[in-house]
């Protein structure tokens, strides 16, 4: 069962989520918000796995709102305006929905969610297959140093090579361990075990500094408390 909420300055856009919510047998829709504001302190005191998500709202856009979210869950943008697709997929939305969109095509985008959290939850192994290419490769887990979101792809960065995967960051996220690995920027996720130095605004992994987003600040003391260990 994924538990969500939807974000949606529009009543009646949220109404059309609750009907299609109600289809889906493996999705349970707890809370619906007009204001995004008021959505932030339920985020942070409940489980949400999935947020569908407004991007263009008067006080706050989707896209602002994801990146001052602490921890963001899985996200799924909805919006009328075909134009914010690929903005969208940068933020590593795990779907986009334009409005009007049919039962069908919400729940492909809830299929969709269903699947990387049951990857995230079923991986108990020491490595993962990247899909490169028309090729799929090992990679240990123990190998890969940092990763970077690059367009439509990640970088893997290992230790003796690089390799692009076509995936967005909450794919990647979801196939690794999190007590392994965390999140420090928009742009990278990083090997906790490899960190060699920590700043107030960067961590450094085998001699490359990788900076801290301002709104990951506070991963850097669950980073320190996982070294200690």
């Amino acid at each position: 069962m994924l538990t969500a909420i939807a974000i949606d300055d529009e009543p009646r856009a949220l109404e059309v989520v609750e009907v299609h919510a109600s289809r889906v047998p493996f999705l349970d829709l707890k809370a619906t918000f007009t204001d995004a504001f008021e959505a932030i302190p339920y985020l942070q005191q409940n489980k949400v796995d999935l947020l569908f998500l407004d991007i263009k709202m008067p006080d706050i856009s989707g896209i602002e709102f994801i990146n001052i979210l602490q921890k963001a869950p899985m996200v799924v943008f909805t919006t009328a305006y075909s134009e914010y697709a690929v903005k969208g997929f940068e933020l590593d939305a795990i779907d986009y929905l334009l409005k009007p969109f049919s039962l069908a095509r919400f729940t492909k985008a809830c299929n969709k969610a269903l699947e990387l959290s049951q990857l995230g939850k079923e991986n108990t192994s020491d490595f993962i297959f990247l899909k490169t290419g028309y090729e799929e490769e090992k990679v240990l887990f123990d190998d890969i140093l940092y990763i970077e979101a690059e367009g439509n792809y990640m970088s893997f960065i290992l230790k003796n090579k690089k390799l692009l995967s076509r995936q967005n960051i909450s794919e990647t996220l979801s196939s690794l361990p999190a007590n392994q690995f965390v999140r420090i920027h928009r742009s990278y996720v990083v090997a906790i075990n490899k960190i060699q130095k920590i700043t107030r605004q960067a961590v450094w992994i085998a001699g490359n500094e990788i900076s801290v987003g301002a709104s990951y600040e506070d991963k850097l003391m669950e980073i320190r408390e996982k070294l200690k260990k």
